[in-house]
């Protein structure tokens, strides 16, 4: 990278001037906010003048004279301004290259090899069996997915893990609901759904609502007062806790059938809104497996990591780190969600030898998750250093949070349907079948979510905006797809006039669309040392925005204008970054709108 030479002519010159360099950690070079300033500005004269004595400005002279005694071809000049920036400007001859570049290596450019030596596993979407796939599932697999796709461009192999909670309190309700409705309904409406839900003539996607329907209801009768034929709370409460364990334990055959098809039923519903959403998992890991190994895990390190707590439960004391204390094991002897954690954690590293996992969710578990690290650093130290948390905050809309537990949820399905049913009013007049238009619009409210989300600093909430998120104009994920597509129609408009690409440029003016292009490696590199896809969705707006400017300034497909083909071989690499940028994103782009 061009980076790495002025770095490396940057540190000969201050050999040359006998200034000890290793004073600093690393060589800063940023990209000015000002473009008039530079393609890359340097402040390096600034942080060694006083180490030797010298004035920041002067010694920033010298350092420039030293480097202009041996100028790369790539540097057109080298200013000193303010106090002793140094401003690097680049020539011709390296945009020129780079854009050869851009065009020889295609679908391949912006990606490195900086991890090659490592194996990633990367835990993201998560959603529950027995509920529903509602939006905030879509954050975390939208911020997962681009976080492997980044780590891949990197270098790195890497493994997409999903872990579900096919077992827990929240499938007790819904199989509670379930029975309850089928011993206690005198509505035919509940009497058809119930027979229904057991047939295999049913609907995939009416028995997926039945499911769903009955968590919010059995949720609703956990939390309520009524006692539902209950003598008490209490009565009520262990019933519920009842059938939990005849899960865990798969002891009641009534409950085992209702179980089996409601979970059959769920996993292949979410595999199909994998499927619309792009992801692919690799491996997969259930509650119900590593709750028993975490129990083991727990029960082996009590009277040194864990000890009793009350009602015979186990515990982590936190406290003794400065965290809260969490029970491990409850008092009816069943993992908690943070002993089916610490077992994961082993498991996944048993069928997945990783040199680094990174697990994505809701922000709302960082205290639980500080204390998971904990409880892994004092048994699994080597599994812990290995181990990141990143969390991302809530996806909300304008109304306000969404919870499944209520019923207040949107869910992706229909979250996806309502953006396609706008876009497809948009592109009723297009000249295209009714087949290519659905296609179409899929992608594009597919974008129109992911961009929301991922042009966000991860860990911050996201209020969904409807209408600027599939705004073909601004900064959305349709307007990074309609750039891309107008960017393809000039090149097929060039093809029909027999106008080909050429990086020959007649004219010694650089424009601020070759000042921008050549950045996308830097930026997949930066997004994937931080894990921030961020990066990429900010620059590749940038850069649609310089492009459309570029396109609106004159014809770019023109016999009569020298540069014609020049203009061409930056359309074609504009087309080719904004493509890998958006697949960077999980964003996938047509090439008509």
């Amino acid at each position: 990278m061009i980076k790495e030479i002025l770095e490396n002519s940057i540190k000969t010159a201050l050999w040359s001037l006998k200034v000890d360099e290793s004073k600093i950690s690393k060589i800063n070079l940023e990209h000015p906010e000002d473009l008039s300033n530079g393609d890359y500005s340097c402040n390096v004269a600034m942080i060694l003048a006083k180490q030797v004595a010298q004035n920041p400005r002067e010694l920033a002279e010298k350092i420039v004279a030293e480097i202009l005694e041996r100028k790369p071809k790539e540097i057109l000049k080298i200013e000193v301004a303010g106090p002793g920036f140094i401003n690097f400007y680049l020539s011709k001859t390296f945009f020129a290259e780079q854009i050869k570049e851009i065009i020889k290596k295609d679908k391949k450019f912006g990606q490195n090899k900086n991890l090659k030596k490592e194996k990633t596993i990367i835990e993201y979407t998560d959603p529950n069996p027995f509920k529903e796939f509602h939006i905030g599932h879509l954050m975390s697999n939208s911020i997962g997915e681009s976080i492997a796709r980044i780590t891949e461009a990197n270098g790195s192999k890497v493994v997409r893990a999903c872990y579900q909670g096919d077992v827990g309190l929240h499938v007790a309700k819904a199989i509670f609901a379930i029975q309850w409705l089928s011993k206690n309904t005198l509505n035919s409406k509940d009497s058809e759904s119930i027979k229904r839900f057991f047939s295999n003539k049913t609907s995939f996607q009416e028995r997926v609502n039945f499911i769903g329907n009955c968590y919010i209801l059995g949720n609703s009768m956990y939390e309520d007062e009524h006692l539902y034929n209950f003598n008490s709370i209490e009565e009520k409460k262990n019933a519920f806790a009842e059938i939990n364990k005849k899960i865990y334990e798969k002891s009641d055959k009534k409950i085992n059938k209702i179980y089996d098809l409601g979970r059959k039923i769920s996993l292949k519903y979410f595999e199909e809104i994998y499927k619309t959403l792009g992801t692919k998992f690799n491996q997969y890991f259930f509650e119900s497996k590593t709750g028993l190994f975490g129990k083991e895990i727990v029960e082996k390190n009590i009277g040194n990591i864990f000890e009793k707590g009350d009602n015979n439960s186990i515990i982590f004391r936190g406290e003794n780190y400065g965290l809260h204390t969490r029970v491990f094991i409850n008092s009816e002897g069943l993992p908690t969600y943070e002993a089916k954690e610490l077992g994961l954690a082993k498991l996944k590293y048993k069928k997945v030898k990783y040199t680094k996992s990174i697990v994505i969710t809701g922000n709302e578990v960082n205290d639980y998750f500080k204390v998971l690290l904990k409880v892994m650093s004092l048994i699994y130290p080597e599994l812990a250093s290995k181990t990141s948390h990143i969390s991302h905050g809530m996806l909300r809309l304008p109304e306000g949070k969404m919870s499944s537990r209520t019923g207040k949820v949107i869910t992706a399905v229909s979250l996806i349907n309502n953006i396609k049913e706008k876009i497809s009013e948009k592109m009723i007049d297009r000249e295209m079948s009714q087949k290519e238009k659905e296609e179409i619009a899929e992608k594009v409210s597919i974008s129109a979510l992911k961009y929301s989300i991922l042009k966000q600093v991860t860990g911050k909430d996201i209020i969904f905006d409807f209408d600027k998120s599939i705004s073909f104009e601004g900064d959305s994920g349709p307007y990074l797809q309609y750039s891309y597509v107008r960017a393809k129609s000039i090149l097929r408009k060039a093809t029909s006039e027999k106008i080909h690409p050429q990086v020959e440029s007649k004219n010694t003016e650089i424009t601020i669309l070759e000042k921008l292009l050549y950045r996308f490696p830097e930026v997949v590199e930066r997004a994937g040392n931080e894990y921030s896809p961020h990066y990429i969705a900010t620059y590749l707006i940038e850069l649609a925005s310089t492009f459309n400017n570029f396109y609106a300034q004159g014809k770019i497909v023109d016999k009569q204008d020298p540069n014609s083909s020049y203009k061409l071989a930056l359309t074609e690499s504009f087309s080719i970054i904004i493509r890998n940028g958006l697949n960077l994103l999980g964003i996938q782009v047509p090439e008509r709108m």
